[in-house]
């Protein structure tokens, strides 16, 4: 099967909603799918990378007119 991306937009969220919303998405990764995420709160790639740390994914952040970009790996 061919790895598929998903997007999730919480950008206007707060803390802990990024951080929950993406974690209920994790079991449905499979190996080489990515999750987009999108925030705007600068706590957000911070605890997606706690939570990519414990989930064993490999995790990619950017930044760019104050909406940032988390990618977890599968």
């Amino acid at each position: 099967m061919q790895p598929m991306e998903h997007e999730l937009d919480v950008r206007g969220l707060r803390c802990p909603v990024p951080y929950v919303r993406a974690r209920l998405l994790l079991p449905t990764l499979r190996p080489g799918d990515e999750l987009r995420v999108l925030a705007t709160d600068p706590e957000a790639p911070i605890d997606l990378a706690a939570l990519a740390a414990d989930a064993g994914l490999a995790i990619a952040v950017t930044e760019s007119a104050g909406v940032w970009t988390v990618t977890l790996a599968r």
